[in-house]
């Protein structure tokens, strides 16, 4: 009876989610002028998509201080999931490689909601996203980055990249770091070899569909000199918290 109740309760998510993305795709078509409600929506939507991915997403808040109201936030990037997760959880605009403008649906919506794009292999197309980066920060707005510069694996890469550590400094606004770990690894994990489709379907059937968000204290961009100096510094907390959660 169990496993009924919870058979039903994901075909009724996966029915709410198929509406909204209709719904979404349709006020998509409007003049751009006319979605300021949009970017709400969108992280609405994102929410609805967790239910409907079945992932108990759970915050842990391990900050010591309140978090600053205007931020650039930071997360590993192991799987496709953060593209959901993140904006289900903070009101932030993202920076998103340029292929997923092309995904079915999800990449006009995405558009819509005011994603930043960037064809991470073309050197003058990550300048102009450093540049659009900078302005819409400077604009008011938080912005989610992932500083490995893609879905890596499971584990860290070898370094951070330093756009959004040069993003920081350059306007002065901090750094929240978020550490994601989740307990299905391998379900959740994105390979290159794998379609969307193929990972959509891996979480909804993880036999363990538990997604932890860590968020730690803010970095001060104050508190460094350089680009360089940031992200060793940060990475260095980041490898802490891998050791931590997953070793």
């Amino acid at each position: 009876m169990l496993w009924l109740l919870a058979r039903l309760r994901l075909i009724v998510a996966w029915i709410d989610l198929v509406l909204f993305t209709l719904f979404m795709v349709l006020l998509a078509l409007l003049p751009l002028s006319w979605l300021g409600v949009y970017p709400r929506l969108f992280h609405a939507w994102c929410r609805c998509f967790v239910r409907a991915l079945n992932v108990e997403l759970r915050l842990h808040q391990h900050h010591a201080r309140p978090l600053p109201r205007h931020y650039i936030l930071i997360a590993n990037h192991p799987s496709a999931f953060e593209d959901v997760g993140i904006p289900a959880l903070f009101p932030v605009v993202s920076l998103a490689k340029i292929e997923v403008r092309d995904w079915w649906l999800v990449g006009r919506i995405a558009a819509a909601a005011g994603t930043l794009f960037v064809q991470r292999e073309n050197k003058d197309s990550r300048q102009a996203a450093q540049a659009a980066l900078v302005e819409a920060v400077r604009a008011g707005h938080n912005i989610a980055l992932y500083p490995e510069g893609g879905c890596k694996g499971r584990r860290l890469w070898d370094h951070f990249l330093y756009g959004a550590f040069t993003v920081s400094l350059e306007t002065g606004v901090p750094i929240v770091p978020v550490f994601l770990h989740y307990e299905a690894q391998q379900a959740f994990e994105w390979m290159d070899d794998e379609t969307l489709l193929q990972k959509i379907w891996h979480i909804v059937t993880s036999p363990n569909p538990v997604a932890n968000y860590h968020v730690f204290d803010a970095f001060d961009p104050a508190d460094f000199v350089d680009r360089e100096a940031y992200s060793a510094h940060v990475y260095r907390c980041y490898q802490g918290w891998q050791q931590r959660f997953l070793e």
